[in-house]
């Protein structure tokens, strides 16, 4: 695997709060960064292989709607 640097702009503020949280984590800045990206792409590979995974369903399914048999009204009387 390669590894690229980044260089990312952030508020002075932001990177102190960021750098007591990673101190509380026994960890870096770096490390938490990493992490979140890491998860941040894993992520969208699982939502990816869901909707596919949906499609493929819906493609094979054997259910078929019925007929309507109610109107809006009728669900929404109260």
């Amino acid at each position: 695997m390669y590894v690229k640097n980044i260089t990312l702009s952030v508020d002075e503020n932001v990177l102190a709060a960021v750098r007591r949280r990673a101190a509380e984590c026994n960890s870096t800045v770096n490390a938490l960064v990493r992490n979140y990206l890491t998860n941040l792409a894993a992520h969208d590979d699982r939502a990816k292989n869901a909707r596919m995974r949906l499609r493929q369903l819906s493609k094979t399914s054997q259910g078929r709607l019925g007929k309507k048999t109610w109107s809006r009204e009728e669900l929404h009387e109260r």
